[in-house]
């Protein structure tokens, strides 16, 4: 019998520690890559036809920390949507709290991509400084289709916070930590990973990238 509890106290145990590591926020270190060189653990690609663009960290002094990743082009090729996906942690539900700065571009669009199995199938928060609007895309086959999105003071040369939670089938998009919207996405992908993103040629930095594991969906 005291063998029997004991093994239910240590599978309790485990169960709670599994899933405080599943909740444990890792806080992506750009210090860690020398200046102007790209971030490390990141793979670069794009959604589309032309230039991958250039990623690389650079000193900003409006960072936090003085440093941030910036994304250049000058390939002005039509949707096109350049991608620096972090290898380390794929993940299926997870909160993600990013800021970023639209610094120049035609487009001014900019976000993060969450679910990337592929350049091309992704879900993607974006925020867009000329419409002044937030939205949640789905890119299926490298073509975007809009979730649901609402209008918000995306500014251009500002820094914002941008993040999602995913649990599920909910995705609760915020705009410096306020709620904009909640949708709910049935044929969601459920698990990829998570990538800084950004739209044509647009100057885009980012800094204070924080990502949370949350555990995964239980079997209905």
């Amino acid at each position: 019998m005291r063998a029997a509890i004991t093994g239910l106290a240590a599978s309790i145990a485990l169960g709670i520690s599994a899933a405080a590591a599943a909740e444990r926020t890792t806080t992506i270190d750009i210090s860690s890559t020398r200046i102007g060189a790209p971030p490390a653990d990141f793979d670069f690609q794009r959604t589309g036809q032309g230039d991958l663009g250039q990623w690389a960290v650079v000193r900003d002094p409006t960072a936090v920390d003085g440093l941030a990743i910036e994304h250049v082009s000058t390939d002005t090729q039509e949707d096109r949507f350049p991608l620096a996906i972090y290898q380390p942690l794929p993940a299926e539900n997870v909160e993600v709290r990013i800021r970023l700065k639209i610094v120049a571009g035609p487009l001014q669009t900019a976000g993060f991509a969450v679910g990337v199995r592929s350049p091309d199938s992704y879900y993607a928060v974006s925020a867009n400084a000329f419409e002044h609007r937030v939205d949640l895309l789905l890119f299926s086959g490298g073509k975007p289709t809009r979730v649901d999105g609402a209008e918000a003071s995306v500014m251009a040369d500002r820094w914002h916070t941008l993040a999602v939670t995913i649990n599920d089938d909910h995705f609760t998009v915020s705009l410096d930590h306020k709620v904009l919207f909640t949708a709910f996405e049935r044929t969601r992908m459920k698990d990829g990973r998570i990538a800084l993103w950004t739209q044509e040629d647009n100057v885009t930095r980012f800094d204070q990238i924080e990502v949370r594991v949350l555990p995964p969906t239980p079997w209905r």
